[in-house]
């Protein structure tokens, strides 16, 4: 039985969020002369940057099967010795930012080791990497914030370009790779295969173990590079940077048409359901609604995208 024009539009979870995003857009522009002025514009995309870094190194995990729980301490920590190398040590800003970058890399080398080498599930063992993480934080900073970060390197995270937030022009030239990366190249179609089939793609000759550390290990940098982004923008190294960004990346990516049983989704739909999120948070602040609520809504929209993919899944399955 042929599907009808709207199980196929259904079907396409790409479509679906693109045009849900736009409704978003419209209603919220509706509700509130303020939403779709420049400034707040301004606003909506530096916050969607940090928010979508993480969510693209997420989502390239759930799409390969996997989930990790630390990427937003994994952002945290190397923000704050990233600072103490800058403020503390006196090094180069520069070279600073590289061994930020490098130690997000082998965090995230590190979470894909363990799960790959004991075979352990990485929902489990990242929220054990998580308070680890988080502890070297608080052991190295005591909780106080590292002050006088360097002038110089702090446009990236406030500066413009032409007019367009400099974190979100980085973000969007992460999201073109790691798209090229996932639909383009034999790397990305070996995700799709083990997100797919685990014990098939081992069988097909593919190296599972390897890509796994692999895009842990991306995720990784990509945690980094938000919470180095945040140092910037904030021009301190805050121990509590990346406490909020466990949850928004998970709930983006299933939005948008991530699966979480793996195999299915793309980045870029990722950014558009994160982008869904940050404006309804937008529009949450706009209204003069406690931010404290933000966490509440980033928590019921987990559970209904999460249900939502579930009982979507479970009905195409049983209906050809």
């Amino acid at each position: 039985m042929q599907p009808s024009s709207f199980t196929a539009l259904f079907r396409n979870q790409l479509a679906g969020v693109f045009f849900a995003l736009i409704a978003i857009f419209v209603v919220s522009a509706v509700v509130s002369p303020y939403f779709l002025t420049s400034y707040n514009m301004t606003v909506v995309a530096r916050s969607l940057a940090f928010v979508g870094l993480i969510t693209i190194g997420q989502s390239m995990l759930m799409i390969l099967g996997e989930l990790d729980l630390s990427l937003g301490v994994i952002g945290g920590l190397c923000g704050v010795v990233t600072g103490m190398l800058m403020v503390d040590m006196g090094l180069n800003p520069w070279f600073s930012m590289l061994c930020g970058l490098g130690l997000g890399a082998a965090l995230g080398f590190f979470n894909g080791f363990m799960v790959t080498a004991l075979q352990l599930h990485s929902l489990v063992l990242t929220i054990g990497s998580a308070g680890i993480f988080g502890g070297i934080n608080l052991v190295l900073t005591k909780g106080v914030a590292i002050t006088n970060i360097p002038k110089e390197i702090q446009f990236l995270g406030r500066g413009n370009l032409l007019g367009v937030p400099v974190p979100f022009v980085i973000m969007l030239v992460v999201l073109l790779i790691a798209s090229f990366a996932i639909l383009k190249t034999p790397f990305g179609r070996y995700i799709y295969a083990i997100g797919d089939n685990k014990a098939a793609a081992r069988m097909l000759g593919i190296r599972v173990d390897r890509i796994r550390v692999l895009v842990f290990t991306i995720a990784g940098a990509l945690a980094a590079l938000a919470g180095l982004l945040m140092v910037t923008r904030l021009g301190t190294a805050q121990p509590s940077i990346g406490e909020t960004w466990v949850l928004p990346p998970i709930a983006a990516s299933v939005i948008g048409g991530v699966a979480t049983t793996g195999g299915v989704g793309t980045p870029v739909g990722a950014i558009f359901g994160a982008a869904i999120i940050a404006v309804i948070e937008n529009i949450i602040v706009l209204f003069g609604v406690s931010p404290y609520w933000q966490g509440v809504v980033s928590g019921l929209i987990v559970v209904l995208a999460i249900s939502f993919d579930s009982i979507s899944r479970r009905y195409f399955r049983n209906n050809g």
